[in-house]
Formats: structure tokens, C-alpha cells, sequence
């Protein structure tokens, strides 16, 4: 038991460390992208950071309808995982006439959707870049890219919650947590190809996901601690 304890805190400094980390390459990024060779490149002369990459990348990417179409019936399925674990958590509510009854997994994965929602309302607000093209003809914030967050943040965390719900089936959380990967690479790439964001939208996206994602994993690790101190 010492030794699973010596693990756990062990692996939650990693996190701790991890997440400190990506906040700040994240925030490193974004200065650098509010500030960099900022130029009026974007829709309407709006002005966008680090302007020689990002419109490098859109001139050689292109715009695709087919792709941007693609990407958001992605979101759907994203959307759909996170209406599928609150209707788990429900279950569990209605059958156990608990709170506790719901598991802390699936608060804790609750809270994590939660938090998804705060960051979204939080750079909608913000604006740091408007997309490269006007879609419906309304300029659009587009940093980071929220669809990249909401993929890359649902079906990972997915990923990590299938292996321990399904931990008595390894080979259906095994085929599960691979179909929530592909899910959340297709929906990256197509976002990225299809040409409705900068290249920074998308690598801010990114680097904030693995933040989140990093952020979930230790209070995960957190409250696994806090368990094995109480056994």
C-alpha cells in the first residue's frame, strides 16, 4: 500500500508540474500571437498575429466547404459523447438515490465540461483573431480554435473515462478509447485543411486542450490519492 501511495504522489507532481507547464506555453503563445508580426491580413483588414506564417499556411491550405462540413458533424459527435455521459450520470442518480451514487468520475468529468464551457464564453469575449474568411458573412472570433478544443478535450477524456468504467472489459475500452482518438485527430485535421481558421487558432487549440486535458488528469490523480490514503 506504501508503495501505490509513493505512485500516486509521484505521478501527481508529473501532473502538477505538466499542467504548469502547458499554462505557460500557453500563455507565451498567445502573447506572441497578439504581438508578433501583427499586420491587417484577416477579413476585412483585421489584424492578425505572426501574419507570415499564418497567411503562408491559408494561402497553401485553401478553403474546402466540404472539409469545414465535415468538421462540424465531428463537433456533433463530440457534443453527443458529452450528452451520453451526463445521461450515464443520470442513470446512476435515478438508480442509486444518491449523489454519491453517480461516481466521481463522472462528476469529475462533468465539472471538466463545465470548465469547457467557462473557456469558450472566456475567448469568445476576447476576440484575439477574427477567422481567415467570413463565414455567413459576420467576422467570427477564431482564437483559439473552439472546435479544436471541444474535440481534442471531449474524446481524449473519453478515452481516459472508457478505461475506467470499462476496466472489466479491457478489449471493448481498448476498441472505444481508439475510436475516440480517431475521432479527435479527424476532427483537428479536417478543422485545420478545411481552411476556416489560422494556423495559430489551431496550435493554440492545441496547446490549451493539453492543458485541459493535463488539468483533468490531476484532479483525477488527486482524488485517486485521496482515496488510497482513506483505504
Amino acid at each position: 500500500m506504501g508503495n501505490d501511495k509513493k505512485s500516486l504522489s509521484q505521478a501527481l507532481t508529473v501532473r502538477i508540474i505538466t499542467s504548469a507547464c502547458l499554462l505557460i506555453a500557453f500563455a507565451v503563445f498567445t502573447v506572441a500571437v497578439t504581438a508578433a508580426d501583427v499586420r491587417p491580413v484577416g477579413a476585412d483588414g483585421t489584424d492578425i498575429g505572426l501574419a507570415g506564417l499564418n497567411t503562408a499556411v491559408r494561402d497553401a491550405v485553401g478553403y474546402s466547404p466540404v472539409l469545414f462540413a465535415v468538421s462540424e458533424y465531428l463537433g456533433y459527435i463530440a457534443l453527443a459523447v458529452m450528452a451520453f455521459f451526463a445521461g450515464v450520470g443520470l442513470v446512476r442518480l435515478i438508480r442509486g438515490r444518491s449523489l454519491k451514487a453517480v461516481g466521481s468520475e463522472i462528476w469529475l468529468t462533468g465539472g471538466f465540461y463545465v470548465l469547457l464551457l467557462a473557456v469558450y464564453l472566456l475567448f469568445e469575449k476576447l476576440e484575439i483573431n477574427y477567422r481567415p474568411l467570413k463565414l455567413e458573412g459576420e467576422l467570427e472570433a477564431s482564437y483559439p480554435s473552439s472546435h479544436t478544443v471541444l474535440a481534442l478535450c471531449v474524446f481524449l477524456s473519453a478515452a481516459l473515462l472508457f478505461a475506467k468504467l470499462l476496466a472489466s472489459k479491457p478489449k471493448a475500452a481498448v476498441a472505444l478509447q481508439i475510436a475516440m482518438t480517431v475521432l479527435a485527430l479527424a476532427t483537428v485535421v479536417t478543422r485545420f485543411t478545411s481552411g476556416v481558421h489560422w494556423f495559430t487558432d489551431i496550435i493554440g487549440g492545441v496547446i490549451l486542450s493539453a492543458l485541459l486535458l493535463s488539468l483533468y488528469s490531476l484532479v483525477g490523480y488527486a482524488l485517486g490519492e485521496r482515496s488510497a490514503e482513506e483505504s
